[in-house]
Formats: C-alpha cells, sequence, structure tokens
C-alpha cells in the first residue's frame, strides 16, 4: 500500500510568501543571512547530489560506510513493524540502506522542502522497494508539530543523516531534538549523523572543493531568489567563501558581494558595501560527548554510536513518560 502524491505542509503561495518574507528579513539584518534551508530547490539539490561525490567531501561517503557496516545493529534498535520517519530526506539515499535491511520497518515518510525533488525520490524508492509504504511530506521539517496522519497509530523510528544537526545553532539543535522527540513519541528511536570535530585543513578542503562545485550550490541561493522572487542579483558579483571558525567548532558558508551594489526583491532595495558578506550556513562539527551532552538535554539518552574516525552516527532513545 503506498500513496502516489506528497502530502504538502502549505499551499504553493504561502511558500512564496514565506520564502519572501525570510529572505527580505534576512537580507536587511546586520550583519546579512539566509537560511540554508532555502538552498534545496530543484537545481541546488542536484548540486548537493554532486558535492557528496567529491573527492574532498568526506562526510558522505563516511557515513555510507558506517551505515553499509552498522545497518543490521540499527535495524534491531527498531521496533516491529514502524514507520521510518527520516526529517530533511533529500535524496533518500542512506535511508535505502537501513529500509534494505529493516524488515520491521513498514512504511518510510520522508520530509522535504523541495517538493520536486521529494517526488521524484518518492517514485524511485516505491519502484524498488514495492513492499515498502512511502508518504512523502513537503515542509519545513523544523516546523512539523505532529506525525503525518497516515502514520497517526504506528510506532516510529528517526532518522536525521548528512550532519544536517550541524546546521542549526545549538540551541536550534536542542529544540529540533525536543521536537523530534514529540512526533517520534515516548521511547522512540533516532539514529542521526554527526560530524566531528578534525584538523582545519581537511575541514577547509571540504567546503572549498577544486571544481567549484560548492560555490555553485551556495551561488545558486541567489540565482533562486531571481529565479521565484524577481530579484536582479549579478551572481558575478559574488563570491564563495567558507572558513573554519575554530573558537565556535564550525565551518561558515558566506557570499561576499565583490563591489558596492543594490539589489531589488519587489519593492524592496538592499544595499551592499564592497567586501560585506551574506551568510548562508553554518557547519558545527562536534565530540562525542558534545553532542550526546547536547541531546541529553533534549530528552534523548545515548543507545550507541559508531565512527570511522572522521564522522559519526549516533542512536538514541527518547525518554519514557
Amino acid at each position: 500500500m503506498s500513496t502516489q502524491t506528497a502530502v504538502r505542509a502549505s499551499r504553493p503561495n504561502e511558500k512564496v510568501d514565506t520564502f519572501a518574507a525570510d529572505v527580505i528579513a534576512g537580507l536587511t539584518a546586520r550583519p546579512k543571512y539566509l537560511s540554508p534551508k532555502y538552498f534545496y530547490d530543484l537545481a541546488g539539490s542536484a548540486l548537493f547530489e554532486r558535492i557528496t561525490g567529491l573527492t574532498e567531501y568526506y562526510p558522505t561517503r563516511s557515513e555510507l560506510g558506517i551505515l553499509g557496516k552498522r545497518a543490521a545493529a540499527i535495524a534491531s534498535l527498531f521496533p516491529p513493524r514502524c514507520a521510518l520517519v527520516e526529517f530533511g530526506a533529500g535524496a533518500s539515499t542512506k535511508a535505502r540502506i537501513v529500509l534494505r535491511t529493516a524488515a520491521s520497518v513498514e512504511a518510510y515518510v520522508p520530509i522535504d522542502i523541495s517538493g520536486d525533488f521529494l517526488e521524484q525520490e518518492a517514485a524511485r524508492l516505491r519502484r524498488d522497494l514495492p513492499h515498502l509504504a512511502v508518504y512523502p511530506v513537503v515542509a519545513d521539517f523544523t516546523a512539523l508539530q505532529e506525525p503525518p496522519a497516515e502514520i497517526a497509530d504506528t510506532p516510529r523510528a528517526g532518522f536525521f543523516p548528512g550532519s544536517t544537526i550541524g546546521n542549526f545553532e545549538p540551541e536550534e539543535a536542542a529544540a529540533f531534538l525536543r521536537r523530534a522527540g514529540r512526533i517520534l513519541g515516548s521511547g522512540a528511536v533516532l539514529i542521526v549523523g554527526v560530524d566531528l570535530i578534525k584538523a582545519p585543513g581537511i575541514l577547509h578542503l571540504a567546503y572549498n572543493d577544486a571544481e567549484g562545485v560548492t560555490a555553485k550550490f551556495n551561488l545558486n541561493l541567489l540565482a533562486r531568489i531571481n529565479r521565484e522572487l524577481g530579484a536582479n542579483f549579478d551572481l558575478d558579483a559574488f563570491e564563495h567563501r567558507a572558513f573554519y571558525n575554530a573558537e565556535r567548532s564550525r565551518i561558515e558558508m558566506h557570499l561576499a558581494s565583490t563591489r558596492r551594489q543594490k539589489v531589488r526583491i519587489g519593492d524592496v532595495s538592499i544595499e551592499f558595501r564592497a567586501g560585506e558578506t551574506i551568510h548562508t550556513e553554518n557547519s558545527y562539527k562536534y565530540s562525542f560527548d558534545s553532542f550526546q551532552a547536547l541531546a541529553g538535554g533534549a530528552g534523548w539518552s545515548p543507545l550507541d554510536v559508531w565512527t570511522d574516525g572522521l564522522f559519526s552516527v549516533h542512536a538514541l532513545r527518547m525518554a519514557a513518560g
């Protein structure tokens, strides 16, 4: 049994209005910023898939290796006849590794903001795993408050790979983990991919690849604003910058204006100084202890952790009650 269309959490025009409001709020703030959740339109999602295959970008390769070796151990933690909820599903590549092993999973709920990409991946998954019920949800997973109706009465487990937890400020990460606990339910298991603190040189290369794919991914955010909001960003007047902030244990990504300029978004005019940046993403890195302390403060207890020395996959359980 499967559904053929994705559940949509809001109407398309509402999404455009929210996108416009968020962009204008971010670009009129000091310092300027944009939310990384808006990277993932169809073009951005495709560019990110290219990033995951780059030699310099170790996280995907590392996490895939860990999941491949530990899939049976992960699957053993899931309750019988459960639904696996993936927050920010993207291509569902990592979920497939677990789903092929976890016979106890009867339904899969990928949640992603990129509707077109989500529909494509859901169709492929139904073809490849016909026994599995697939209920895609087009939504901002950080705003979701309850499980989809299709799995409301089904035991649930959670999947949050890709070190996406590192894109949140620590207090935002804790808030997400608390919300995930409410969606998944008392005693639920959550599998989380977490990037580890390591040599700054390795981190620098991972976000400044020789082919410039990460730069294109970053700049596509401005191209998306042009496409969807009718803005007039000149992409040649901005450049990608990514660096490791050791004090805060995070990679920062920015788009820097190469000259003084004005950009229009609808009726709003945004001024840029030469060298002024738009902060587009953080990627926090954790130790085992620092991440488990963060999760513990949000009500999750550690069950297990697997690593290859570069990356880690944590199994957590929500307190019963």
